[in-house]
Formats: C-alpha cells, sequence, structure tokens
C-alpha cells in the first residue's frame, strides 16, 4: 500500500492511536485524512485533516460516510472500548458494547468501505487489534472475546478481499499509553511507535503487526501446552 498521495478514514481519530494515526499519514505523504469520531468536535484538525461524525455502530451513519467519500483508498480501523470487564459478573450491557464497537463496528466499516476500495484500484484496510486477541484475562474476558473476533474477522477479510488486491493488515500490541491503559502500571508502548511500525508494514506489503516482544511471545505460544499460557492452570 502506498501511503503517500493516499486518501484515509481514521475511526476514532479524537484521541489516542487514532490521532497518531492521523497525523502520521499527513506526514508519511497522505492527500486528505478523514478523522471520524463520535463528536468531530473533539478532532485536532490540523490542515489536511477532516473531521467526520461517525459512530461506527451506527450501520446508516457508516454508510452515509462511505456515500459522501467514494475517494477513500486506506481505512485505518482504530475505534475500540472495553466495557464489559469479566464475562461472569461484568455488565452484559458493557459486554454487548465491546463486541458492538471492537467485532462488529468494524465489520459495518469494512463493509462500507471495501466496494470502495476496490473501485480505487484495492487500497488497504488496517484494524487495530490486541495481544489479547490471542489470550484471555478473567477481568477483561470481554474485551478479549471481541478482540478475538475481530482477530478472527480480519483474517476473513484478508481473504475474501484478496480478489480486489485490498491488503488487509493485523496490528497487534499490549499496553499501550493511552487512555484506555491510563489506569494500567507498569511498561507501556509509546503510541508514535506502535503506528509507526503499522505504517511501515503498511507499505511494505505485510499481513501482520506484532508490536512488542510480549505480543511476539504470547503468538508463539498460542501452539504449546495452555498452562505455559495461562499460569494459573498450572
Amino acid at each position: 500500500m502506498r501511503i503517500e498521495g493516499s486518501v484515509a478514514l481514521v475511526t476514532g481519530a479524537n484521541r489516542g492511536l487514532g490521532r497518531v494515526f492521523a497525523q502520521a499519514l499527513l506526514d508519511r505523504g497522505a492527500s486528505t485524512v478523514y478523522a471520524g469520531a463520535r463528536d468531530p468536535g473533539k478532532v485536532t484538525a490540523a490542515a489536511g485533516i477532516t473531521p467526520v461524525k461517525l459512530d461506527i455502530t451506527n450501520p446508516d451513519e457508516v454508510a452515509e460516510v462511505a456515500q459522501r467519500y467514494p475517494d477513500v483508498t486506506l481505512v485505518i480501523n482504530n475505534a475500540g472500548v472495553s466495557r464489559g470487564g469479566a464475562l461472569l459478573n461484568g455488565s452484559l450491557d458493557g459486554i454487548r458494547a465491546d463486541l458492538e464497537t471492537n467485532f462488529f463496528g468494524t465489520l459495518n466499516v469494512s463493509r462500507a468501505f471495501a466496494p470502495i476500495l476496490g473501485a480505487n484500484g484495492g487500497g488497504a484496510i488496517v484494524n487495530i487489534l490486541s495481544v489479547l486477541s490471542f489470550v484471555s484475562l478473567p477481568d477483561s474476558g470481554s474485551y478479549s472475546a471481541s478482540k478475538s473476533a475481530q482477530w478472527s474477522l480480519t483474517n476473513a477479510l484478508r481473504l475474501q478481499l484478496r480478489g480486489q488486491a485490498t491488503q488487509v493488515l493485523g496490528v497487534h500490541m499490549g499496553y499501550t499509553d493511552t487512555d484506555m491503559a491510563a489506569h494500567i502500571t507498569g511498561p507501556k508502548n509509546r503510541p508514535e511507535g506502535v503506528v509507526a511500525q503499522a505504517l511501515d508494514a503498511l507499505a511494505e506489503g505485510r499481513d501482520e503487526v506484532l508490536a512488542d516482544e510480549l505480543t511476539r511471545a504470547v503468538k508463539g505460544g498460542l501452539g504449546g501446552d495452555l498452562r505455559d499460557l495461562y499460569a494459573a492452570l498450572a
């Protein structure tokens, strides 16, 4: 995927990784960045960034945005939430919200923009995933389930969109220094570093980014004994 001259849509662009993606795309030569957010007034609107009202859980709104911006060649599915907590005793509304945003929201945007990407030569979709796509934690089982579903969606999209030459990149990472992880103590990825890895991989035509050593270790352990991934089972 050639970033220079591209027209990008970034969801959840009002903060965190989304905000960093929007600026980094401009810095690498994207001609236009549509910055989607539920409240576009919270988008930092530098030259070349167009705030867009976009709730990815609303299929009609997603479809309207796709109709309005048929020049998009790159979609960054960044918007995400973590509200459900533990699966057995967390909020059912929060669990549904995790799935509605992280899985169905990504699906809504991908379905709406895939034909546009195909018409514009193929382009690319980048899905922001997590190390928790691969492993679950007891207190965040809802988020893990939604990210596992999003990972499966990413793999299916990659296969289904090969025929129209659309690159699909999945980006997995551990804790990253954004608002979502503000309550976490300990080492965190720099958002700028994660975004740089993602855009480098996009330009190189790769399928997946494992952004830190923890994520690489967990992914590498998926073929082993579950007790190696889940110490509590030992």
